[in-house]
C-alpha cells in the first residue's frame, strides 16, 4: 500500500490544510451529517422488504388466493383439518408481518418452474402448510405431523428459514433472476476466522520460517518445550488470533433483500462475479433487522433432473409421462421401497454413503416415514448423545421403548420411541417436559443449530432448563441424561420439516435408479458423482447391465451419453485432451457428419500430434478396424512434418501410402493405458493381479462364515478414517469382492497400528464376520496390498532398450577387437 494512505493527526491535517480551511469545515460537516442508528433490541423494526404488492392488503390478499389455489394440488380430497390448520398459519404470519417474506420465496420459485429448473425447499419453512400451498417445498406437514411451533411462533421476531436448493448449473441464473427482480439487494458476506493449522502457516510466514518447518508445525507433531523461541512464539500468537477474523468471503447461498438501500447498513465489495457483496455477517445482518434468503447449489438435484432428460431420449415412451415431483407415488412404490431396505442405493442422495446404507440395514427402513427418522439419526448430534443405538434397539424391539423411555418422553415423541430425533423434539422436551415457554424452547432450538447471538441467554435457558425439572421432582441422573441429548445436538441436529425434503430427494433419485437404472447413473457421472469417485459409478452402472466403451471418436460427446444399454465415457475423462480440441471435434461431426477414417479425421480437425495421440491411445477410433499402433504411425506420418494448420485446406491434401508393418495389441496394454490415461481401468481390477486370487470369498458368504473368520479379496472404494475417544487411529473401509458386490471392513486401533491403506488397489483381509442389527461386515486381523502385474508397456520399452543396447555393442568395432583379443 501507499505508504501516505493512513491515518494523520487532526494537527498535522491542519497544518497541512492551512492554506484551505475549507476542506477540513466541509469534511467536519460531512460527518455531523452522517448519522446512522441501529437497534439491537429484540423490539426491532425488520429491515426486509416489506410489502411485495406495495401494500399490506394487497399481499396479504395475493398469499390468501395464492394459497386457496394451491389446495386442489396438494390436498385433492379436502379436510376441515387443513383449513384449520392453513387459517391458523395465514393469522401467525400476518401477524408477525412475514407476508413479503413467503411472497418473495413464492415469486422465486415460481420462476425456478417457469425455467424448468429443480429446486428443494427446506429448513424450519419446509413445517408450514402455506409453504407447501405455495410449492415452497414439496413436504407435506399433515402428513408428517410437522410440528408448527418449530416453523413460526409468537416468540419469535425473526422469519422462518428457508434453505431454496437448485442444481449447481442454475443457480448462478436465479440469482441473476433475484438481483433484477428486486431493488435493494446485496449478497451476504461472511468472515473467514483463523483456524487450527491456517494460523501456523501464516504466523510462520509473518515471522520468516522455512517452508519446512512450517509444514512440521502444522502437522503437530512436536513437543512445545523443545521447539526454538520463535516457533513457541508463533504457537503463542496463534492461540491469540485463533477464531479472528482472517478475510472477507461470501456467504454459501445467504442473499439480502432490504427496504432500504443496502449501503444504509453496510460497505458493499464486488467479488469477481460482480455481485455486491456486505461486510457484515449472517449474525450481524439479524442484528441490524436483515434476514437472509438462502439461494444454495447441490448436485443432487442436477443429477435428477438430467437423468429425466437422458430417460425420455433413450426410453421417450417410458419416460414421457413421469412426473418427478409427484412424491406421493414413490412413496408407496414396493420397488424403491425395496431398494430402501436393502440399501441398493449408489448415487442416491444422501443415502448412499457407507454409514447410511449401514444405517438403512439396521433399521431395516422400508417407507418414506422410515427414511425421514434415518436422515436425521445419522447426524452427528443423535449418535454423540449415543441415542442412534438406543433408537435401533427401540425400533427392532418394540416392548423396549415402554421398559427404556420416561412416560413423558414417550409421549412426547411416541414415533421416535421417546428418543430425541428432530430439532422439534429439543423443543417439545423443553416446553412439556422441564415447562419452557415456547420463546424460551426457541432459544434452545437457535441455540443447538449454531444461530443465538448471545451465550449468557442460552446458559440462562439450561440453567432454568435444569431448575424446572428439579421442581417437578425429577431425578438427577434422569434431568442429566435429558439435558445431556439437548446438549449433544448443538449445531447438528435436522428439523423434521428439513429431514423431510431431504427424504423427498432421496426418494426421486431412487425411483430413477429403480426404474432408469443406467439413464440415473449417466447422469450422476455427469454432475460429479457422489459420495465415491467417477470409477465406482461406472462399475455400478456396469453391474446394472450397462455395457461401457471408451470414448469413441464417433459416438462419444463430451459428457458421458447412453444408446439403449451402451455407455460410452465422455471426452472430459481423457485428463490430458484439450477442451478446444473437443469442441472441434462435436462441430466437425455436426456439420460433416461422423468420421470415416484417421485421414478424413486429420483432415476436418485441426488437432496437435500430441492431443491426436491421446485419442489413438484410448482406442477412439476403433471403428476403422485398424490397431492402434499403425493409427500412431499413421498420425506421426501425417502429422510429423510440420505443424496442421488451424483451419481446413480448401483441397484436401491426398496423402501417400506407407507400407507399415503388422502391429499388435493386448487387452492387458489397454487396460494400462485407460489407467494413465482415465484414471480407471476398464476392465475388472481382479484382471491386473499379479497373482490370482486363491480364493472366491465374497460378500455373499458373510451369513455362512458369522462369527467365524474368513480371508477375503478387496477392490478398495473408500477409507474413513477416525479416532477413538481415546485418540488412537482406527478406519472403516469399504470394497469391492470378486463379484462386484460392496462389502464392509473395520479396522480398531491394534489392527489400524500395523497395516495401514497405500492408496488404490486390491486387498487381501483376514478377519470375522459380525453382525451388528443384521449388517453383516468384517472385524480386519491381518491385510495386506496385492501386486499388480508389470506395465506391459514399459516391459516391452525394457526390451527393446535392450536389445538395441545389445546391437549397439555388437556393431561396435572396438569390442569385435576385444572379443577376437581375447579367443
Amino acid at each position: 500500500a501507499n505508504p501516505e494512505e493512513k491515518m494523520y493527526p487532526v494537527a498535522n491535517l491542519a497544518e497541512a490544510c492551512k492554506e484551505y480551511p475549507h476542506i477540513l469545515e466541509n469534511t467536519e460537516h460531512l460527518l455531523r451529517s452522517c448519522q446512522i442508528h441501529f437497534d439491537f433490541s429484540r423490539d426491532r423494526v425488520p429491515q426486509n422488504l416489506k410489502t411485495y404488492r406495495g401494500t399490506t392488503t394487497a399481499d396479504e390478499e395475493l398469499l390468501e388466493k395464492l394459497c386457496q389455489e394451491g389446495l386442489p394440488y396438494r390436498y385433492p380430497e379436502g379436510g376441515d383439518h387443513i383449513h384449520t390448520r392453513l387459517q391458523k398459519e395465514l393469522e401467525l404470519i400476518k401477524e408477525k408481518g412475514f407476508v413479503s417474506y413467503f411472497l418473495i420465496n413464492w415469486d422465486i420459485v415460481s420462476y425456478a418452474r417457469k425455467k424448468n429448473f429443480f429446486y428443494v425447499g427446506r429448513g424450519s419453512g419446509a413445517n408450514s402448510i402455506v409453504a407447501y400451498l405455495l410449492r415452497i417445498t414439496d413436504v407435506d406437514p399433515i402428513d408428517l405431523d410437522l410440528y408448527f411451533e418449530r416453523f413460526i411462533n409468537l416468540y419469535r421476531t425473526n422469519p422462518p428459514d428457508f434453505d431454496i436448493d437448485f442444481s449447481w448449473r442454475d443457480r448462478e441464473e436465479m440469482t441473476q433472476y433475484i438481483f433484477g427482480r428486486f431493488e435493494n439487494v446485496a449478497l451476504l458476506g461472511t468472515y473467514v476466522t483463523f483456524r487450527d493449522r491456517g494460523i501456523i502457516r501464516e504466523l510462520g510466514k509473518v515471522f520468516g520460517l522455512p517452508k519446512a518447518e512450517i509444514d512440521f508445525l502444522s502437522e503437530g507433531r512436536y513437543h512445545f518445550d523443545k521447539l526454538d523461541g520463535v516457533a513457541q512464539l508463533v504457537l503463542r500468537y496463534g492461540q491469540l488470533i485463533k477464531g479472528m477474523p482472517n478475510y472477507l468471503s461470501i456467504h454459501a447461498g445467504g442473499i439480502l433483500i432490504s427496504e432500504k438501500p443496502i449501503h444504509y447498513f453496510s460497505a458493499t465489495h464486488l467479488p469477481p462475479k460482480g455481485f455486491p457483496t456486505t461486510q457484515f455477517d449472517m449474525v450481524i445482518a439479524e442484528d441490524v433487522g436483515l434476514y437472509k434468503f438462502d439461494i444454495l447449489a447441490q448436485r443432487g438435484l442436477a443429477k435428477i433432473k438430467e437423468a429425466l432428460q437422458i430417460a425420455r431420449q433413450n426410453q421417450p415412451e417410458v419416460a414421457s409421462t413421469v412426473d418427478i415431483h409427484d412424491i406421493r407415488q414413490f412413496v408407496k412404490d414396493p420397488v424403491i421401497n425395496k431398494l430402501v431396505k436393502t440399501a441398493q442405493c449408489m448415487g442416491c442422495f444422501y443415502v448412499e454413503s457407507p454409514a447410511m446404507r449401514m444405517l438403512l440395514r439396521k433399521l431395516e427402513v422400508d417407507n418414506y416415514l422410515g427414511l425421514v427418522a434415518a436422515s436425521s439419526i445419522i447426524r452427528p448430534g443423535v449418535s454423540k448423545s449415543g441415542m442412534m443405538r438406543e433408537y435401533i434397539l427401540r425400533h427392532r424391539h418394540k416392548g423396549r421403548a415402554e421398559e427404556k423411555a420416561h412416560p413423558v418422553m414417550l409421549d412426547i415423541m411416541p414415533d421416535t420411541y421417546g428418543v430425541m430425533v428432530y430439532q422439534e423434539d429439543v423443543i417439545k422436551v423443553a416446553h412439556y417436559f422441564a415447562g419452557l415457554s415456547l420463546g424460551e424452547a426457541d432459544v434452545l432450538g437457535r441455540g443447538m443449530s449454531g444461530k443465538f447471538r448471545s451465550r449468557e441467554e442460552f446458559q440462562k435457558v439450561q440453567d432454568k432448563f435444569i431448575q424446572n425439572c428439579r421442581r417437578k421432582g425429577f431425578g438427577e441422573q434422569l434431568i442429566d441424561e435429558i439435558w445431556n441429548q439437548v446438549a449433544s445436538f448443538a449445531g447438528y441436529a435436522f428439523a423434521k420439516g428439513h429431514s423431510a425434503s431431504y427424504a423427498v430427494e432421496s426418494y426421486q433419485s431412487l425411483f430413477l435408479r429403480a426404474y432408469f437404472p443406467l439413464e440415473y447413473m449417466v447422469a450422476v457421472l455427469n454432475n460429479g458423482g457422489g459420495f465415491y469417485r467417477p470409477e465406482f459409478y461406472v462399475h455400478e452402472a456396469r453391474m446394472l447391465g450397462a455395457v461401457i466403451h471408451a470414448p469413441c471418436i464417433n459416438k462419444s460427446q463430451a459428457a458421458n451419453c447412453i444408446y439403449g444399454k451402451h455407455i460410452y465415457l465422455g471426452f472430459v475423462y481423457l485428463r490430458e485432451l484439450e477442451s478446444r480440441v473437443m469442441d472441434r471435434i462435436l462441430k466437425a461431426r455436426i456439420k460433416e457428419g461422423p468420421f470415416t477414417s484417421l485421414e478424413d479425421f486429420l483432415d476436418r480437425v485441426f488437432i496437435s500430434i500430441e492431443q491426436v495421440s491421446i485419442l489413438i491411445r484410448i482406442d477412439a477410433f476403433r471403428f476403422t478396424g485398424i490397431n492402434k499402433h499403425e493409427l500412431l504411425w499413421q498420425a506421426h506420418l501425417f502429422l510429423g512434418h510440420g505443424n496442421p494448420l488451424e483451419h481446413p485446406k480448401l483441397f484436401p491434401p491426398t496423402h501417400q501410402d506407407f507400407q507399415i508393418p503388422k502391429l499388435h495389441t493386448t487387452d492387458l496394454e489397454a487396460a494400462f493405458t485407460q489407467l494413465e490415461l482415465l484414471g480407471f481401468a476398464l476392465c475388472s481390477p481382479f484382471e491386473l493381479l499379479k497373482a490370482s486370487p486363491q480364493n472366491r470369498m465374497g460378500s455373499r458368504h458373510f451369513a455362512q462364515y458369522l462369527n467365524g473368520h474368513i480371508d477375503i479379496y478387496g477392490y478398495l472404494v473408500t477409507v474413513k478414517n477416525t479416532k477413538t475417544h481415546s485418540g488412537k487411529r482406527m478406519h472403516f473401509a469399504t470394497f469391492v469382492d470378486q463379484y462386484g458386490e460392496v462389502f464392509d471392513t473395520v479396522l480398531f486401533p491394534p489392527v489400524a497400528a500395523k497395516y495401514s491403506f497405500r492408496g488404490r488397489g486390491i486387498y487381501r483381509s483376514y478377519g470375522k464376520v459380525v453382525s451388528e442389527f443384521g449388517f453383516l461386515s468384517i472385524e480386519v486381523v491381518k491385510m495386506e496390498k496385492q501386486d499388480y502385474v508389470q506395465d506391459p508397456r514399459y516391459a516391452e520399452m525394457k526390451t527393446a532398450t535392450k536389445r538395441l543396447s545389445s546391437k549397439a555393442t555388437t556393431d561396435d568395432p572396438t569390442n569385435s577387437s576385444l572379443s577376437e583379443a581375447s579367443e
